[in-house]
């Protein structure tokens, strides 16, 4: 590899010239930070983005994609590509790798991220299935609550269910509050039956998985579980031998003990349903944000574009997220290990 490629490589902490050394880049008039101060501090310790350095790594992340990925099709706005910095600490191999791998997961479940619309899953939005808590938790992460109960199978697949969530989450990651603090996912099982989460085998799991770990800009700082029957065990053990450790660790199973969630999210930042003293659970204003957001969803998930790009071919997806990965996971194999759990 030359020395201009390893130059590209590098990120700007370990760079062999100080920054003193080199001027910093110009501000192009397309991006405008809205970061507070303290954000900005907190981006700086956790994430390792240097304000005065900023637009300088978005422009080498830009070069990387034009010399090493020339037919992909993708956004190459610096706010678009900031987002992939950040989640992957300003490291450009493997912000360049997620960046690729968003687009092979997109083009690899096309059930999932064809005509990825607000107005298309009214019904799934409706349902009360998910939805974005009003309040933040005390690091700022937006929490995205999910209540698998209200889902109906016999209404539509499990599917619609996954392309509300990731809806949900290409809604919040446009917030570069969000791309800094994360998010949190509570998620409420009481009521699953055995015939309900049988619908989420291994294939589907490894497929949702591979794409929140691999495949998505998105920092998932906790996963909170609360009322959960016996048979979240099965559900628990099929998606645990595809979760990376750190992702695994931050996974906090409450039971009915609210005291043992509130200990984690404060009881003024939750709705009555979860002991919280933030009045009734309501969906209507997260439903109202999506569906404002209509037009952007149409421009980005909803124009023809090529077949097939040559360096997604190239490119090996996140383990679980090949089209053409056998399901294997039969009705009776699903059930047979949600079974054992009791």
């Amino acid at each position: 590899m030359s020395e201009e490629s390893d130059s590209l490589r590098t990120s700007p902490s370990a760079a062999s010239l100080s920054e003193s050394e080199l001027p910093p880049p110009p501000a192009p008039a397309g991006y405008v930070c809205s970061l507070t101060e303290d954000l900005v501090a907190k981006a700086r310790e956790e994430l390792q983005e240097k304000p005065e350095w900023r637009l300088r790594d978005v422009q080498a992340l830009r070069d990387m994609v034009h010399k090493e990925c020339p037919n992909l099709s993708t956004s190459l706005e610096d706010a678009f590509l900031l987002r992939f910095l950040r989640a992957r600490k300003f490291d450009y191999d493997r912000a360049l790798q997620l960046l690729i791998n968003y687009h092979s997961c997109r083009r690899s479940w096309p059930e999932v991220f064809n005509n990825l619309r607000p107005s298309a899953l009214k019904e799934v939005l409706a349902s009360g299935f998910l939805t974005v808590l009003p309040h933040t938790d005390p690091r700022g992460c937006h929490i995205l609550c999910l209540r698998p109960d209200r889902w109906i199978p016999s209404n539509y697949p499990i599917t619609e269910n996954i392309r509300a969530i990731y809806l949900t989450l290409e809604k919040l990651i446009q917030s570069e509050e969000t791309q800094v603090n994360g998010i949190v996912i509570l998620a409420d099982y009481r009521g699953v039956s055995l015939s309900k989460a049988s619908h989420f085998g291994p294939f589907i799991a490894k497929k949702v998985i591979g794409i929140l770990q691999d495949g998505f800009p998105i920092r998932i700082k906790a996963v909170h579980v609360v009322n959960e029957p016996r048979i979240f065990k099965g559900i628990f053990a099929i998606i645990k031998p595809f979760l990376k450790e750190k992702i695994a660790n931050r996974f906090f199973l409450h039971g009915s003990d609210l005291n043992s969630l509130h200990s984690n999210l404060p009881r003024n930042i939750l709705p009555k349903e979860y002991g919280g003293t933030a009045g009734e659970l309501d969906i209507t204003a997260w439903n109202a944000a999506l569906l404002a957001s209509e037009e952007d969803f149409v421009r980005e998930f909803c124009q023809p574009g090529p077949p097939c790009d040559s360096i997604l071919g190239q490119a090996l997806p996140p383990e679980g997220l090949s089209s053409e990965a056998p399901c294997d996971d039969s009705m009776w194999a699903v059930k047979s290990q949600l079974y054992s759990c009791y």
